[in-house]
């Protein structure tokens, strides 16, 4: 039966001896799409029989619990049924490209303007927006690869420093491992404020504007 769905080849039974259900999915987007629930007669008339043995301990009633009633139940023409009535359901929430053939749902993945999928005829605004967020993200990547540049090579230079009064390698501490004099520069790597990072030997926060 599967191979009749030409929309889709993903599809999730959801049936259960109460009733029968399917979830179908865009190849695309993987957007699901559930189709109605349709009761199950033979898992209704299951359940009242079960319903039945718990009271009059009916041995019709036991025989509705076993795994080869609820298979029953499950399976056969009307679960076949069911499923050609979701097929006729979903279909029309999907179409077929007519340059690349493949089905994909019109909710998402469809170029109503081209009569194509997206993967086509991208949606120009689309395209667009998706670009410029790349770009953005460049921007910042580039932006912070530069100021972390700029930090590291500040703190280099802190840590070749040596201390005025006695001339011991500082090491970037803010007072001297020697003689305990303070160093030249004092060093703040975050913002005791907005707690972003802070160039070394900075007096104020270049985020907030806070003392350091």
């Amino acid at each position: 039966m599967a191979d009749a769905i030409e929309f889709t080849g993903n599809y999730q039974d959801l049936s259960t001896d109460v009733g029968f259900q399917f979830k179908f999915f865009c190849e695309r987007c993987n957007n699901g799409f559930m189709s109605t629930h349709k009761a199950n007669k033979l898992g209704v008339a299951g359940g009242l029989l079960r319903g039945a043995s718990n009271f009059v301990g009916s041995s019709l009633g036991r025989g509705a619990d076993s795994a080869f009633e609820v298979q029953r139940a499950v399976g056969g023409k009307q679960h076949d049924g069911a499923l050609r009535d979701a097929v006729k359901e979903i279909k029309p929430l999907f179409k077929q490209c007519r340059r690349c053939g493949n089905w994909l749902c019109e909710q998402s993945c469809w170029n109503g303007g081209a009569n194509m999928c997206k993967d086509c005829a991208p949606v120009a605004e689309e395209v667009e927006t998706s670009a410029r967020a790349r770009f953005v993200e460049t921007q910042v990547t580039n932006d912070e690869f530069l100021e972390e540049n700029v930090r590291m090579s500040e703190k280099g230079k802190e840590v070749a420093a040596k201390c005025s009064a006695c001339g011991t390698a500082t090491l970037g501490k803010r007072f001297c491992p020697a003689c305990g004099q303070p160093a030249a520069v004092a060093v703040a790597a975050f913002c005791g404020e907005c707690g972003k990072k802070t160039t070394p030997g900075a007096k104020f926060c270049g985020e907030c504007g806070a003392s350091l």
